[in-house]
């Protein structure tokens, strides 16, 4: 058991390396590198997830939801200690371990008492990433004769967990295809046409908050916003709300590409921004969307901005407050930042 216990806190600290350092490992689609100063901004957070020790008792709040302790109470079971040293003890341990069934010759048992703490909720990240690794470790034990296991062959269950926790959570399938799209003419009036039903859309779906869900993610973690939380749960509506409206108007032929382009990510970004409602029930799945979260972004931008090529090409231009202007400005003033950045 205590090597057990000294392997988990060893694999543990490797899993959030490889969150903290790899970058996008999962991620099925490449594409061109945020800004550093937004890259910066999630490592920030991922940072404050990892360490975010609610209650100062040793062990960090994403831990006591594997081991069923209370993030905001230093000795959850009246052990006499904080619950960080009944974990180093082993007198606490992951209700993972309790539930893999270890197979011998003659029988298969549970190699701790099944009265532990409740493990992470089912359906859960966190959950899948600890009964995976302990199946993993259990296994690679039984393979070695129930001997110990070499560094090496920690390192080889600590990828294959990464792996599986990947595959796990592969790039959801697109929200909409081609062939979902309802395709109209082809002319300027066309497009203008469109530009005003698109920013009907958005305005019609705007999310009730004043700044970004990555602020207020950080005001969750950092200041213990309790209301940061419900703003998140309405931008990440806003984005929901606006993919679906948007995916059924009729849209120009030349803007077909780039405007599917557009709804899937924001499908994505909907989807990543509810997973960061979850940062207190399921950490690992707010960090592994924290990880994806500014590719997707630059795959919206990059569509935003080829959508204002084609209306700059078209000789497009609407003036302030007129239909349709803020969505041909927005992508416009993309189109010219993103310009203005590749000058030396």
């Amino acid at each position: 058991m205590g090597q057990i216990l000294e392997k988990w806190r060893v694999i543990v600290a490797t899993f959030f390396a490889a969150v903290l350092i790899v970058g996008s490992f999962m991620l099925t689609r490449g594409i061109e590198s945020p800004p550093l100063a937004q890259a910066s901004t999630e490592t920030e957070l991922l940072q404050a997830i990892a360490t975010k020790d609610s209650d100062s008792d040793g062990l960090p709040d994403w831990e006591e939801a594997l081991y069923g302790t209370d993030p905001y109470k230093v000795d959850t079971f009246n052990l006499g200690m904080t619950d960080g040293d009944a974990v180093a003890k082993g007198l606490i341990v992951p209700k993972a371990i309790a539930d893999v069934a270890i197979a011998t010759s003659t029988n298969a048992s549970n190699i701790v008492d099944p009265s532990l703490p409740p493990a992470p909720a089912e359906g859960t990240l966190t959950a899948a990433f600890a009964q995976n690794f302990f199946t993993l470790y259990l296994a690679a034990k039984q393979n070695n004769g129930g001997g110990d296991l070499s560094e090496a062959d920690m390192q080889n269950v600590a990828n294959q967990a990464l792996s599986s926790l990947s595959s796990a959570i592969a790039s959801t399938p697109d929200f909409k295809s081609l062939r979902d799209l309802t395709i109209s003419g082809s002319s300027p009036e066309e497009l203008k046409a469109f530009a005003v039903s698109a920013e009907a859309v958005l305005r019609k779906n705007k999310a009730d908050a004043t700044t970004s869900e990555l602020n207020y993610l950080k005001s969750a973690l950092l200041n213990n916003d309790n209301t940061a939380i419900s703003h998140i749960t309405s931008i990440a509506k806003g984005y929901r709300d606006s993919a679906v409206g948007l995916s059924v108007l009729p849209v120009p032929k030349e803007l077909a590409a780039d405007y599917l382009v557009l709804i899937n990510s924001m499908m994505r970004i909907s989807q990543i921004t509810t997973d960061f409602t979850k940062v207190e029930t399921d950490t690992l799945t707010t960090m592994l969307a924290l990880q994806q979260y500014p590719q997707v972004v630059v795959t919206l931008g990059s569509a935003f901005i080829n959508i204002g090529k084609i209306y700059a090409v078209a000789g497009i231009s609407l003036p302030a407050g007129a239909p349709g202007a803020s969505f041909v400005n927005l992508v416009s003033d993309l189109a010219r930042e993103q310009a203005a950045a590749k000058k030396p």
